[in-house]
């Protein structure tokens, strides 16, 4: 007999960020003493809800209308998909929204979807049960940058040993969103961390990191260095906003944010005193899909993750 091609599971994870909310569906199957994930969904939408909060304090209506019919295409879509448990996590814009448990209960009503909003240290841990995977000896700085917020982590024979989380993010960096205090808080703390633990090279998560690796050719796998990172940032810095998504085929919200988002990384850097980052190409949406596998299965150490 033939082995089954179906999966023993179907999960999805909604992640609500301050500068857009990602969906993805997955496939999980089982395969000698490997756990497979094979995308068969996934959903970018730039609905920029960090837009509002980081400048009024508050969700609008219009943007709450249209955040609220897109949870609905989005439930419909898992429907089609049958799939067997999802998580919908909201992270940093959500956190600081006045309204937020107004949308909340609003969405959980007109939806019949339950929103869990994390704060910085649920959403490290979450991005930690992925990142831990594609790490070797060395010991690593791991930065995370969203639009509202930056994790930090520092990792030692693959174990997190350090973690802090800072309301500072792409968004709030392009709004001038910030205090000379939070900078210096974020330096002080990598700076520390970054030499008690003898770190020798950074690991990069978010979109934006994703979009500079792309853009400087680098391959799976391999690192990039921060000169490289730079003659991007150079590169984009050069151009208009018009230009970024006309010539540079940017997506007009990665077009405003990703030289904010890239200063980030280079200052994290250079406080660490490294030249090199992987750059996995995972994140939150990765992390809860694990979270839910292990919701179902318990732990494993042998995972191996295909993206298409």
């Amino acid at each position: 007999m033939p082995e089954s091609t179906e999966p023993f599971l179907r999960l999805a994870a909604i992640d609500i960020g301050s500068n857009a909310v990602r969906c993805q569906i997955s496939n999980i199957f089982k395969f000698e003493d490997h756990t497979l994930f094979k995308r068969v969904e996934y959903i970018r939408y730039p609905m920029r809800l960090g837009e509002d909060v980081f400048a009024s304090g508050v969700i609008s209506r219009p943007k709450a209308e249209k955040f609220i019919k897109l949870l609905q295409a989005l439930h419909l879509l898992m429907e089609v998909h049958e799939v067997h448990d999802f998580m919908v996590c909201a992270t940093s814009a959500m956190r600081s929204a006045k309204n937020a448990p107004e949308i909340i209960a609003e969405v959980h009503k007109r939806v019949g979807l339950r929103i869990q909003v994390i704060d910085g240290v649920t959403e490290a841990d979450l991005i930690n049960l992925v990142i831990r995977q594609q790490l070797d000896d060395r010991n690593y700085l791991h930065i995370d940058v969203g639009g509202g917020s930056t994790e930090f982590n520092i990792y030692v024979n693959r174990m997190k040993v350090a973690s802090q989380s800072f309301e500072q993010g792409s968004i709030r960096h392009m709004q001038g969103d910030e205090s000379m205090e939070i900078w210096q808080y974020m330096q002080a703390w990598v700076t520390e961390k970054a030499k008690l633990h003898h770190v020798t090279r950074a690991i990069g998560t978010g979109g934006n990191i994703n979009k500079i690796y792309d853009m400087a050719g680098k391959m799976g796998g391999k690192p990039i260095f921060r000169k490289q990172i730079e003659e991007v940032v150079d590169r984009i810095s050069c151009h208009s906003m018009e230009e970024r998504v006309k010539v540079m085929l940017l997506n007009a919200d990665r077009a405003d944010v990703i030289v904010p988002a890239a200063e980030i990384y280079l200052s994290a850097m250079k406080w660490a005193h490294v030249e090199s980052m992987l750059v996995p190409q995972v994140g939150l949406k990765d992390g809860i899909l694990q979270s839910l596998y292990e919701r179902h299965q318990g732990p494993t150490q042998h995972h191996f993750k295909l993206d298409s």
